[in-house]
């Protein structure tokens, strides 16, 4: 796409992009708690510290800033694994048992100020701590570039939140923004119609940028942006042009409705989950048609694909923790809430996503073990005791 191609010329040449990208999908704090089961397996297998950028949408936001936030307390050792990964699991999971939604629904519609805007509180005060954008540790060797994705519905395109800039292709690019992390991931996770918008203030100047043509108020001044998953639900725009790419999509299947209700209101909900659906759809398409083509490793497949309704069946691998014998049907069923989640339904959903990462990696990393040096041996039990 022209677009996306005129955003990495604008980010400039420096990005290293022949390293891995890992997408992080939206599916609220189900998406947010299966991720940590595939950054769980990543991590045995030495490619955390491989990652070259991180991006995300939605609930994929939230585990994404965690991840970053925590990222200088990891502890990679010499084979780049990660020895206090628990560090970062157990903030996310903390957060887990806080219900955001219902509350800043509730407190938008009584009290004064917006609904995005108690979504910001609880997030700040829950899991980020009063950090920034520029709080968060810069890219380098063993340190991947964080970009968090939201929808400019003024412009129609992906504005992306990172510690080097803020903005799109265009309204241009502002640098260094210290804009807090908290707004930054309920931009990204605003769920339409209630979450969103989230409205961002802005009085800083920004650079001039070559093909940038709504430069200029109230394009610069007052962005509306939106849920992420509105434009890119599986967070693969900035993934274009990196040699290996993995995704990690917990989004949710749309169920079918015999009767569907007829008032404007839940209509409009409706439809907008069928848009979604379409949208999800045609991109899981595209990306496995791209592994197909060899368009991420510029003629060699490299990259792999998992997900939450994904047939461990269909990887066609060993299966040491008994998988094949475990349905993940009713974890995919659980709906798209920032709604406070049990440790019986964390652990599972861990579980779950370290199983379908391993079997992707197994299947489809033969690339990985030879090009970053990734260990991908069979694993012998899950995360937590209990399965999934």
């Amino acid at each position: 796409m022209a677009n996306d191609q005129e955003v990495i010329e604008m980010e400039g040449s420096s990005q290293d992009r022949t390293g891995i990208a890992l997408s992080l999908s939206g599916g609220g704090y189900r998406a947010m708690v299966f991720h940590l089961g595939a950054i769980w397996r990543l991590n045995q297998a030495g490619l955390l510290s491989k990652l070259t950028r991180v991006c995300s949408v939605s609930g994929g936001s939230i585990t994404a800033g965690a991840l970053a936030l925590w990222w200088r307390n990891l502890a990679f050792d010499a084979d780049g694994v990660a020895q206090r990964l628990d560090i970062f699991i157990d903030e996310v999971r903390k957060f887990a048992h806080v219900t955001v939604d219902a509350g800043a629904i509730i407190g938008g519609i009584l009290l004064p100020g917006t609904i995005n805007d108690r979504v910001v509180s609880a997030y700040d005060k829950h899991l980020f701590h009063h950090a920034t954008l520029q709080d968060l540790p810069s890219e380098g060797p063993g340190t991947p570039r964080f970009c968090f994705l939201a929808t400019n519905i003024q412009t129609g395109a992906l504005w992306r939140f990172q510690k080097c800039y803020m903005g799109d292709y265009h309204v241009g690019l502002l640098r260094d923004p210290a804009v807090p992390l908290a707004f930054a991931v309920a931009a990204s996770s605003a769920f339409p119609p209630v979450l969103s918008p989230a409205v961002l203030k802005l009085n800083t100047p920004f650079a001039a940028t070559q093909g940038a043509d709504l430069q200029r108020p109230p394009f610069t001044t007052h962005v509306t942006l939106s849920d992420g998953g509105v434009y890119d639900n599986l967070g693969l725009e900035p993934t274009k042009g990196f040699r290996t790419v993995l995704v990690s999509d917990a989004g949710q299947k749309m169920s079918p409705e015999p009767e569907p209700a007829h008032n404007w209101a839940q209509h409009s909900i409706r439809v907008m989950e069928v848009i979604d659906n379409q949208v999800r759809s045609l991109r899981k398409r595209h990306l496995i048609d791209a592994f197909k083509r060899g368009d991420y490793a510029h003629g060699d497949p490299e990259g792999a694909y998992w997900g939450i309704r994904t047939d461990f069946a269909g990887y066609e691998v060993s299966d040491p923790l008994g998988c094949l014998s475990r349905n993940p049907n009713p974890l995919a069923a659980i709906p798209t809430r920032l709604q406070a989640m049990d440790d019986s339904t964390q652990e599972m959903l861990i579980n779950w996503g370290y199983a379908i990462c391993d079997a992707a990696l197994r299947k489809y990393g033969a690339s990985l073990v030879t090009r970053y040096g990734a260990k991908i041996a069979e694993p012998d039990r899950f995360p937590y005791p209990r399965g999934y």
